[in-house]
């Protein structure tokens, strides 16, 4: 790692019109480590549901800068990089670490943004269902669905069913 790299901290860089793929490509290639989390939403064309990628603070992203040096120039005339946001007449700020810590702590290695509060459950693990009509009912989870949904098998009425819950429904015994 160079030594210019232990220096860098972490800016907001706001984007031109669509431009995030073209400004985190250019910037990849300089050697700047680029931070944009990610969040999935579901959008709906006609009939059809669909889930999608959009960035959780749309038009902006992260860039890692060293304060000396020639980078801020290099990264606010990169294409697709309106600017680097400046908080004050003194220019560019850096972001405290901790909170890209914590975004970053949050997302996936892709860095897609889990909900907060979610846990991650194996297959054949014991949950308890904490809420909604099936609260207090005990199961194993038989799959998990991408969907943030955890289908058990529950004894209901004297037969085993197979049910969908909610991620945030269940509870680890």
């Amino acid at each position: 790692m160079p030594e210019d790299a232990m220096e860098r901290r972490w800016y907001v860089a706001q984007l031109k019109p669509n431009g995030l793929q073209l400004a985190r490509r250019n910037l990849e290639r300089q050697g700047l480590e680029v931070f944009c989390p990610l969040q999935r939403v579901e959008r709906r064309r006609g009939h059809r549901v669909s889930s999608v990628l959009v960035p959780f603070f749309p038009g902006y992203f992260f860039v890692a800068l060293a304060p000396a040096g020639g980078e801020m120039r290099a990264a606010s005339h990169t294409r697709g990089v309106a600017r680097l946001v400046a908080l004050g007449p003194e220019g560019p700020k850096p972001v405290p670490a901790a909170l890209i810590a914590a975004l970053r702590a949050s997302c996936s290695p892709d860095g897609i943004l889990q909900p907060p509060g979610l846990e991650t459950y194996e297959v054949g693990e014991a949950v308890r269902v904490t809420a909604g009509p099936l609260a207090g009912h005990v199961s194993r989870i038989v799959a998990l669905a991408p969907e943030d949904r955890i289908w058990m098998l529950l004894d209901l009425m004297g037969r085993e069913t197979r049910v969908a819950v909610k991620r945030s429904d269940v509870k680890r015994l």
